[in-house]
């Protein structure tokens, strides 16, 4: 009898645990039946999605502009450079013009040429220094966005639209025109 009440235990037993499994296989299902209802029922879910999505975009956006800023100052003050560059250059080309022709000018006094010399050159180097180079303008043809011409001579010795003389020097730093050359132009 102990045989049979052993049995009735362990069937009774076995019969408890599947419906335990069953009661939680089904709690289990409800219970992400449930989830995926609330879910595709909540709005609150989509809403974070949404707003996310646009907090992202928000991000993308922000980020873009500043990159952009951040080109466009840069850019300006590489700008800025060049134009403070230029206009001091600009101002200092009279003064190597009026050396220049110091230079030209007929003395007897050697050491005294010899000074303005020295000093001439220095300010050549200074200008090679900091880029600023002579447009040649002699013998090569007419450059309206480099010369300026102010005489037309009539010369069979030079070609159509030829440079044929300089009054004065022009300059450009880097590929900016400080100063256009001054010049004749030969027509034949």
């Amino acid at each position: 009898m102990s045989d049979n009440k052993d049995m009735l235990d362990e069937n009774t037993q076995q019969q408890t645990d599947e419906a335990d499994a069953e009661t939680e296989t089904k709690a289990e299902t409800e219970t992400a039946e449930n989830s995926d209802a609330k879910t595709a029922e909540n709005p609150d879910a989509k809403d974070y999605e949404a707003l996310l999505a646009d907090e992202k975009d928000k991000y993308l956006r922000l980020y873009a502009e500043y990159d952009n800023y951040r080109k466009r100052t840069s850019k300006e003050k590489i700008e800025a450079y060049g134009d403070a560059a230029a206009k001091t250059i600009a101002e200092i080309l009279p003064a190597i013009d009026n050396f220049e022709r110091a230079l030209d000018a007929d003395t007897d006094d050697e050491s005294y040429k010899n000074g303005i010399r020295m000093i001439f050159n220095q300010l050549q180097d200074i200008l090679k220094k900091i880029g600023v180079t002579e447009i040649e303008a002699l013998n090569q043809p007419f450059d309206p966005k480099i010369h300026s011409a102010i005489k037309q001579i009539d010369d069979e010795n030079f070609g159509e639209n030829t440079v044929c003389q300089v009054f004065q020097k022009g300059y450009r730093l880097g590929d900016r025109i400080i100063r256009h050359s001054m010049v004749a132009v030969a027509n034949c």
